[in-house]
C-alpha cells in the first residue's frame, strides 16, 4: 500500500485514572504462588511491566471513546463537517450490536453522511482502521476520518487473579498460559487522518505492508465463556514463548515487505513505535529488525500492554515528549495476535 494524498494530522491518548503495580498483582497472588514456589517480582522481572493503568470498574468503552475522538478532532483543527468515517478499532466494546462506533459517533458529534463500524482484529485493530480510512482518503471518497478505540483491561485481569486464587488445580506450567492476561492495561487512544490539501501539519502517510500466518491462530485466544465458568469476565490464554518467536518472526517478514514498499533503509529510519507487549518482545524485536533501540519509545513499563490502542498510545507520547519531532520520518511496528501484521511508514511536516 502507498499513498500520496493522505497526513496523520494528530494521534491522541486518554490515560485512566487508576494505576495498580505489578507488585500489588502479586499481593492479591501471594497463595498462589507460595504454594507453587513462585519468587516475588517474577511479573515485573519477566515483563518489564512495572505498573499499568485502568479506567473505574464499570466504565464502557464507548464512554471513554466518544471523550478520545472529540479530544482528538479538536486538537486536530479540522471541522467535523469534513469527516466521512468513524472507525472503532478496539479488542474491547459496549456490546456485539450495534457496533461500538455507533454510540460513539453520536458523542463525537460527527455528520450523517459518515462511514461507521467497528473494526475487530486484537492488537491491531486500530492501525486496520488507519489503513482504511487512508484507502478512503486516497480513493477521493473522503475527506477526513478518525479511528478510536478504547481497552478496558481491569476484568480481564481481576477475572484471572480471582480464577488462579480458587482453582487448586493450577500448577507451575498451567500458570504460564495465564501469565501474559496479567500485563494486561487499559487506554485510550484515536487517530484522524486528512487529505493532504486539509492539513496543517504535512505529517505524510506513506504507506506500508500487511502479513498474516494464520498457522499460530491459537496461540492467543480470550474471550467470555459465562456458560462454562459462571464468570462473565473475559479470560484470555497465552502461549507466550510461542507467540514471541512467531510474533517476531513474521515482524520481520513484514518490516522486509514495507522497507521494499517504501523504498527505506534502516539507517533511513530515524524513529519507531512498537506493539508494546513486554521487555523480551520488543528487545529481541528491535534485535531481528536491526533496529537500534534508542530509536523506539517503550511505553510498556507504566501501561503494561494496552492491546489495540497500545502503538498509538505510545506514538501520542512520543510526539508529546518531542520523542519524534519534525522531519522524521516514522515506522509504526503493528502485530497481533493471529497472526497479523501492519506496518506503516510516515514522515513528519517540516
Amino acid at each position: 500500500m502507498k499513498y500520496r494524498n493522505v497526513c496523520v494530522e494528530c494521534i491522541t491518548a486518554i490515560l485512566p485514572p487508576h494505576v495498580v503495580t505489578s507488585d500489588e498483582i502479586e499481593a492479591e497472588l501471594a497463595p498462589v504462588y507460595q504454594r507453587l514456589g513462585l519468587p516475588e517480582g517474577r511479573l515485573e522481572l519477566m515483563t518489564g511491566i512495572r505498573e499499568r493503568r485502568f479506567f473505574d470498574p464499570g466504565t464502557k468503552p464507548g464512554t471513554i471513546s466518544a471523550q478520545t475522538a472529540r479530544k482528538a478532532i479538536e486538537q486536530s483543527g479540522l471541522n467535523p463537517a469534513l469527516f466521512g468515517a468513524l472507525i472503532h478499532g478496539s479488542v474491547c466494546r459496549d456490546q456485539m450490536e450495534p457496533a461500538t462506533a455507533a454510540s460513539v459517533h453520536a458523542g463525537a458529534g460527527l455528520p450523517q453522511d459518515c462511514l461507521v463500524l467497528d473494526v475487530s482484529n486484537a492488537c491491531l485493530g486500530l492501525l486496520n482502521g488507519a489503513a482504511l480510512i487512508a484507502d478512503l482518503i486516497e480513493l477521493g471518497q473522503i475527506r477526513a476520518g478518525v479511528v478510536v478505540g478504547t481497552e478496558i483491561g481491569r476484568p480481564l485481569v481481576e477475572g484471572t487473579i480471582d480464577r488462579l486464587k480458587t482453582n487448586p488445580d493450577v500448577t507451575r506450567k498451567s500458570i504460564k498460559l495465564e501469565f501474559a492476561s496479567l500485563t494486561i492495561g487499559s487506554g485510550s487512544a484515536a487517530i484522524v487522518l486528512c487529505d493532504r490539501k486539509l492539513s496543517r501539519t504535512g505529517n505524510r502517510l506513506l504507506g506500508g505492508a500487511a502479513r498474516a500466518n494464520t498457522s499460530h491462530h491459537n496461540l492467543c485466544a480470550g474471550g467470555v465463556e459465562p456458560e462454562q465458568t459462571g464468570d462473565t469476565r473475559p479470560q484470555m490464554s497465552t502461549d507466550s514463548e510461542a507467540l514471541l518467536f512467531a510474533g517476531v518472526e513474521l515482524a520481520t517478514e513484514t518490516w522486509e515487505r514495507t522497507r521494499a514498499v517504501l523504498g527505506w533503509q534502516n539507517e533511513m529510519v530515524d524513529k519507531v513505535v512498537t506493539h508494546q507487549v513486554g521487555r523480551a518482545h520488543r528487545n529481541l524485536l528491535l534485535e531481528k529488525l536491526g533496529i537500534a533501540p534508542e530509536k523506539d519509545f517503550p511505553t510498556v513499563e507504566f501501561m503494561g500492554n494496552s492491546g489495540a490502542v497500545a502503538l498509538p498510545t505510545a506514538a501520542a507520547f512520543a510526539i508529546e515528549k518531542n520523542h519524534i519531532v519534525a522531519g522524521d520520518r516514522v515506522a509504526l511496528l503493528g502485530i497481533g495476535s493471529g497472526l497479523n501484521s501492519i506496518m506503516l511508514g510516515m514522515e513528519m511536516g517540516a
